[in-house]
């Protein structure tokens, strides 16, 4: 989809169809109340007559009848101004862009939303995101022909300076969260250690960052035993992937420190010797690299955020499969940390591999460390399917997270680190052990992966929930969902603004 800009106003763009927001209580702002006067009034009444909320997630389409150059306008709802911040602006525009092209629309023009609690630039920001993900496909392996109806250009009302920075910037975090959903609806016979260290590789020259890719060569004298070991039964051997921003003020980068993001990045995830049951849960297993996904495509983003600061994107990709080389329940692994660990059940795999990007983050220099893992079902037990769980050492830190994934409405999540629990981390045989009992299993995960934090700040976001939509959102069709992405750009602005909104 192209985006254009075009002078003149709303109701003078000659396109098939304008996308137009609405209040609550048929609330009309200078567009909707200018296509009201050119219908004689009707919008108002029709709005009346269907008792249209104006809440997010609301659209009717009306038709011009020739008394405007668009054949069709598509009302959207748009929430009290209170509540509108860019998951809500994202929201409308997405649900919007799906209503005009499943009326037939190729080409639709947009003014600015509302702003509510953002600048015109994040606002716009927001309902160019909304648009590209509201319309997200993955067609790589349909064979037929295309879809008939597609939206081609996305015209923007006007084009001064603040407009144009806004929607550059929602086309590159869009495209970062497309970039994690392809990957992951990738099969997993498409997607394996080494090609996502291709895509990772491509992704650095394309956008100018530093990258390093270590083989089981390289992990072997890292001593990283974890990652090497839930690899082992795969013919498809681990990778560990570090992409590096730098920015071009070093100086500047000193003072403001570093942060390290850490995707989990199992490629398939059978469980290893302790199988997971067949059934729909083992299909999904590809996406248990969207922590990965996540990272790569909060990484493609970083340079066009112009941060002040060192962002590490760190990737532990294995493929966890049966074999005669597995890993086995009874194993003791030693991780590069020196820690040695107990192994309870070769399907709790995630927590190992973090275990040793952790430790290798921190010896990058990483002042912070963010991770995320599609790490357990009791996470899903405790939030649901689009509930984030977030647990950290730092409540500062934890902070900054929450409110980045309420700017862009991402539901997060804290949950607790009882020390309480802690004793179950102790192994018989080893320094500790990688499961327990299955209730409060999240916060035992969370706390077997603080143990490899050594007191930096950090962040664990568990989204075995929402990385994966079994029914099509208002943000998502059925499949990856790229959430992650749009939370972890947040959270850099954030700290790049002294923790002021992170959005343009």
């Amino acid at each position: 989809m192209e985006i254009e800009f075009r002078p003149g106003a709303l109701v003078e763009q000659e396109v098939d169809t304008l996308i137009v927001p609405v209040g609550p209580g048929q609330e009309l702002g200078d567009e909707a109340a200018a296509v009201n006067r050119r219908l004689d009034g009707a919008l108002a009444r029709l709005l009346a007559d269907r008792d249209f909320k104006g809440a997010v997630g609301d659209t009717l389409v009306v038709p011009t009848f020739d008394r405007l150059p668009a054949r069709q306008v598509v009302l959207t709802g748009v929430g009290a101004p209170e509540r509108r911040g860019g998951g809500e602006i994202a929201r409308a525009w997405s649900v919007a862009a799906r209503a005009a092209r499943d009326a037939g629309a190729q080409v639709v023009a947009s003014g600015t939303p509302p702003a509510g609690q953002l600048s015109t630039a994040g606002s716009v920001r927001a309902a160019t995101e909304g648009v590209i993900l509201g319309l997200y496909r993955f067609l790589a392996y349909k064979t037929g022909p295309a879809p008939a109806r597609t939206i081609e250009t996305l015209v923007f009302a006007g084009g001064d300076a603040e407009l144009k920075r806004g929607v550059a910037l929602g086309e590159a975090v869009a495209a970062g969260v497309v970039l994690a959903r392809d990957l992951g609806n990738q099969p997993p016979n498409a997607l394996y250690p080494e090609s996502l260290a291709a895509e990772a590789e491509a992704l650095a020259e394309a956008r100018g960052l530093g990258i390093q890719i270590y083989g089981p060569h390289e992990l072997e004298e890292m001593g990283a035993g974890a990652i090497l070991a839930v690899g082992k039964g795969s013919v498809h051997e681990p990778r560990l992937i570090h992409l590096t921003y730098t920015p071009q003020d070093s100086s500047r980068s000193a003072a403001q420190g570093s942060i390290a993001l850490i995707g989990k990045s199992i490629t398939f995830d059978s469980g290893g010797i302790n199988l997971k049951p067949s059934g729909e849960g083992i299909t999904r297993m590809k996406i248990d690299m969207a922590g990965g996904g996540a990272v790569l495509g909060a990484m493609s983003v970083v340079p066009s955020l112009g941060l002040p600061f060192t962002v590490h994107g760190v990737l532990a990709a294995a493929e966890n499969m049966p074999s005669a080389g597995s890993f086995r329940p009874g194993d003791i692994l030693t991780t590069m940390s020196g820690k040695t660990v107990e192994i309870g059940s070769t399907d709790a795999e995630g927590r190992l591999v973090l275990a040793d990007a952790l430790t290798y983050s921190i010896g990058q220099g990483a002042q912070a460390l963010v991770d995320l893992a599609t790490l357990t079902g009791s996470n899903v037990v405790a939030l649901g399917e689009q509930g984030t769980g977030v647990y950290s050492n730092d409540q500062g830190l934890a902070d900054e997270v929450l409110a980045a994934g309420r700017a862009v409405g991402e539901l997060l999540w804290q949950m607790p680190l009882w020390e309480a629990y802690e004793g179950r981390l102790k192994g018989d045989f080893a320094d500790l052990r990688n499961t327990s009992s299955r209730d409060g299993g999240a916060i035992f995960a969370a706390l077997f992966i603080r143990e490899f934090s050594q007191g930096v700040p950090w962040a664990h976001l568990d989204i075995a929930g929402p990385s994966w939509a079994s029914r099509v959102t208002e943000l998502s069709t059925v499949g990856a969902t790229g959430h992650g992405v749009r939370s972890l750009v947040a959270l850099l602005e954030r700290r790049a603004n002294g923790g002021a909104a992170g959005r343009a």
